[in-house]
């Protein structure tokens, strides 16, 4: 198969920080990979690494065929890229901030003109087009970022934590948009954090926690790989949640978590369910609420590493990745 991004065996020194461990993943033309972990695990490095910034100190990337490091000028031709933080140029209005990329891009003044009207209406900015991008709100400034990124009709798109920061609303505007663009089909590669994200969006997963990719497949793959199904059930009564707990952990053999009464457990079999409720009902244990689901892509990142996606405080060297790059 040809790849749109293939690296392999990724690794990337900043002083003594290991940012990237002999990282691999390859993404189809036209797809969407989600790259998902903590703050510090690699994502940003390796958006880096893929986007010619910086070079690998050991490894392989081709992007479009090409490699980063050798043809990174034939790289850039091919890619766009939305970091963390809106880029644009707060002064200048959002017309103006289309404008300037386009021409430096190379385009005439009438086919940059154009370019930013077409983004402009497409990321439902056309009514602040005049508006100096510092009244933007959030939201508009991070769709007016994205617009900025598609200028030079890239077939490959880097989005390293798109949504960061954003309401809601804002986020699933967004996630809308990053669709639209694979529909038209630009090959994806999304860095995040937040486990909804790369489930409503990633065809397939990475995951990365400390330089290295511990986990691949697809969402659904993923919550196979660790127990795949979550037993959750509400005693009746406050006061057994404690003694329901005892009764399922000695059950199944493991603890479950108790948020507000409710208990949650992972389970292989789904013949554990009537059994929980045959040894809770045999120890008195009256049940208001029980169900039996899919496993979370929290879950599942929790089963992997032992810490939450969103945890900011994941290693010592949580902070260096970003300080470096």
């Amino acid at each position: 198969m040809t790849y749109a991004i293939q690296a392999e065996g990724l690794v990337k020194r900043f002083g003594e920080t290991l940012a990237l461990d002999g990282v691999s993943l390859a993404v189809p033309p036209g797809r969407v990979l989600g790259v998902l972990g903590p703050n510090g695990a690699g994502k940003t490095t390796t958006v880096r690494v893929l986007a010619t910034l910086i070079r690998p100190d050991e490894g392989r990337a081709t992007v479009g065929g090409h490699d980063v490091v050798a043809e990174g000028h034939r790289v850039r031709r091919l890619i766009g890229l939305t970091g963390q933080y809106a880029g644009v140029d707060e002064m200048l209005t959002g017309t103006e901030n289309l404008v300037l990329i386009g021409r430096l891009l190379g385009l005439s003044r009438a086919g940059a003109k154009a370019r930013a009207a077409e983004l402009l209406r497409r990321f439902e900015l056309w009514d602040a087009r005049d508006r100096a991008a510092k009244t933007f709100s959030g939201g508009m400034r991070r769709r007016l970022d994205l617009a900025a990124s598609l200028v030079g009709h890239p077939s490959i798109l880097y989005l390293d934590e798109p949504t960061t920061g954003l309401d809601p609303r804002s986020r699933n505007g967004l996630w809308d948009m990053v669709r639209g663009l694979t529909d038209d089909g630009v090959t994806v590669l999304l860095t995040t954090q937040y486990l909804e994200e790369a489930d409503r969006l990633a065809d397939e997963i990475v995951v990365i926690d400390h330089g290295r990719v511990i986990a691949e497949g697809t969402s659904d793959q993923l919550k196979a790989q660790t127990s795949g199904q979550v037993l959750e059930l509400r005693p009746a009564h406050e006061s057994e949640v404690g003694k329901a707990a005892l009764v399922v952990a000695e059950l199944l053999g493991v603890a479950p978590e108790v948020n507000q009464g409710l208990l949650s457990v992972p389970v292989a079999d789904p013949a554990a369910m009537p059994a929980v409720v045959r040894v809770l009902d045999d120890a008195g244990v009256l049940v208001s609420e029980l169900s039996l689901r899919k496993a979370s892509l929290d879950e599942v990142f929790f089963a992997l590493t032992g810490h939450r996606a969103e945890d900011d405080e994941t290693s010592p060297d949580s902070g260096k990745e970003e300080a470096a790059v």
